[in-house]
């Protein structure tokens, strides 16, 4: 089950919403604090409103106060023996069978309609083991065996990032430039390294292919690095320069955790 639910933060219901809270915490004063914060005017154009229901995105605490709102919903899949994986409002639950998928959806259904909540009509399905499901930027898949790659999103989203750093027309020097790449890369492989081995060296390759269509640039060739280029400039040759490589560091990492 890919639960999604619709305007999550925009419709918790401030009256329930402190009812939880009172229930965990006793102090009028930051109760009081609390309610403050959830009362505070917006703008809405010229003119300013007060809300009377949701949490600020955003804000500060509105993460948390969208975990005990949920908080009722975890303790009751648990109580009915199923296994529900959940980050603030992103969450799946993890069935054998699609009639046990149907009884979560049901049960979900009805408490969120209790707690004034709505599904989200179209992003929340029920996903088979070829299908897989997103979850937390990664997707997940099931077929011999299990599978976890970055989003399509995320993956463009960090193509992105380097194409604009990796310019043919860039006239820094190519250490700089192969450290502002570093950047993206180790950030980005620190939340993607529990992908699939295979994920890595096709990224790796793309990027080299980046630094060495500017080398070919630097040498009046034209168009992207290829054929020769690659003799030219030898993988080891990056290596050497300080690129980071995706590859090894999974590798490494995957040998680390054998030990």
């Amino acid at each position: 089950m890919d639960i999604d639910l619709k305007s999550y933060f925009d419709m918790i219901p401030h009256d329930r919403l402190l009812a939880w809270v009172g229930q965990k915490i006793s102090d009028g004063r930051i109760l009081g604090l609390i309610k403050m914060f959830l009362e505070q005017a917006v703008m809405e154009g010229l003119s300013t409103c007060t809300p009377e229901e949701g949490t600020p995105q955003g804000a500060i605490i509105s993460p948390l106060l969208a975990n005990i709102y949920l908080d009722p919903l975890d303790h009751l899949m648990a109580e009915k023996g199923f296994q529900m994986v959940r980050y603030a409002d992103d969450f799946v639950i993890l069935c054998r069978t699609r009639e046990e998928a149907e009884q979560a959806l049901a049960l979900v259904r009805k408490w969120t309609e209790e707690a004034s909540l709505q599904l989200h009509p179209t992003k929340t399905r029920i996903a088979t083991h070829e299908e897989g499901f997103d979850f937390r930027e990664y997707h997940f898949r099931l077929g011999k065996r299990a599978y976890r790659f970055p989003r399509e999103k995320s993956l463009k989203k960090v193509y992105d990032t380097i194409r604009a750093k990796t310019r043919r027309t860039d006239g820094r020097p190519l250490t700089e430039i192969i450290a502002d790449v570093n950047r993206t890369l180790r950030g980005w492989f620190e939340y993607y390294k529990h992908s699939t081995k295979t994920v890595f060296p096709k990224i790796d390759q793309w990027v080299r292919m980046r630094l060495r269509s500017i080398l070919r640039k630097c040498r009046k060739g034209k168009g992207r690095g290829r054929g020769r280029d690659h003799h030219r400039w030898l993988n080891a040759f990056f290596g050497a320069h300080g690129l980071f490589d995706l590859t090894t560091a999974h590798s490494e990492l995957w040998q680390s955790s054998r030990r």
